[in-house]
């Protein structure tokens, strides 16, 4: 699996890449599962702000494309990912264009075959539902925040029980990142996950990511380092005891560590 952000500006880059592999005979296309994300200011212009992100990553299609928040911000022109303060400091949210209307769209763009899937991401349960009631095409994902310190067991489990595949986009709590820019805890500190960790005899990211794939949840940690990479893919050789997933469980904090309110001046999670 391959997920590239719009927002992270690193389509183009990955495109490059992608046809350099594919020229070289390296990898097939159809061995490739590639994501990417409609940003918040290309609601009204999904079918332009796909096309964009393909053009950048010369594919002919995509095999995932998700809504990135379930927001419509002002548009600034398509693929430039800008999130526009209002004169009060807060996100100018344009309040013309509704999440049914940005769904339906996106299930033009199976039908046109532009993309293969179409899922949601940073969507609770309430939102979860609605796009599963005027939905044509039911998302295929809700890719979330979940680590063992922000288990969302509900939003989880009501996701599965509709056939939505659930991918946790944090599932070691945002590392390092997240503690600089938002102040957050790190559950790979916490002593149970520790403990765990020299019980196991892997490191704590590893039993983090081990928690997630024994409930059912797809995880996606992000990394540079040729190292944690392979360390990151080093969990299908153990398996975590009941016991152990109820110790997990049991240091839940409801802690959401990703807070772009710090940005964007509203808090979309109140």
């Amino acid at each position: 699996m391959l997920c590239v952000w719009a927002d992270y500006k690193n389509e183009a880059e990955v495109g490059e890449a992608l046809s350099e592999a594919f020229h070289q005979g390296l990898v097939k296309r159809e061995d490739v599962f590639i994501t990417t994300k409609l940003w918040n200011s290309d609601h009204g212009h999904v079918r332009e702000a796909c096309k964009d992100s393909l053009k950048k990553l010369q594919l002919e299609y995509l095999d995932l494309y998700l809504v990135h928040f379930p927001v419509a911000i002002r548009h600034t022109g398509v693929g430039t990912t800008a999130s526009v303060l209002d004169k009060d400091g807060m996100l100018d949210i344009d309040v013309t264009i509704s999440l049914e209307t940005t769904w339906h769209a996106m299930e033009d763009l199976v039908s046109e075959g532009l993309v293969r899937s179409i899922g949601i991401s940073n969507y609770d349960i309430f939102l979860t539902r609605d796009c599963l009631a005027y939905s044509k095409i039911k998302p295929a994902v809700n890719q979330i925040e979940t680590h063992p310190y922000f288990q969302r067991d509900s939003l989880v489990k009501f996701c599965q029980k509709h056939g939505v595949a659930v991918t946790a986009h944090t599932p070691l709590g945002g590392g390092l990142a997240n503690i600089e820019w938002f102040g957050s805890s790190s559950a790979l500190d916490d002593p149970v996950i520790q403990d765990l960790a020299q019980k196991y005899k892997k490191t704590p990211a590893q039993i983090a990511l081990r928690w997630g794939i024994q409930r059912n949840t797809i995880v996606i940690p992000k990394s540079s380092k040729l190292q944690r990479l392979e360390e990151n893919a080093g969990i299908f050789d153990f398996q975590l005891s009941k016991e152990d997933m109820l110790c997990i469980k049991a240091i839940d904090r409801k802690l959401r560590t990703n807070q772009p309110e710090k940005f964007w001046g509203i808090d979309l999670y109140a």
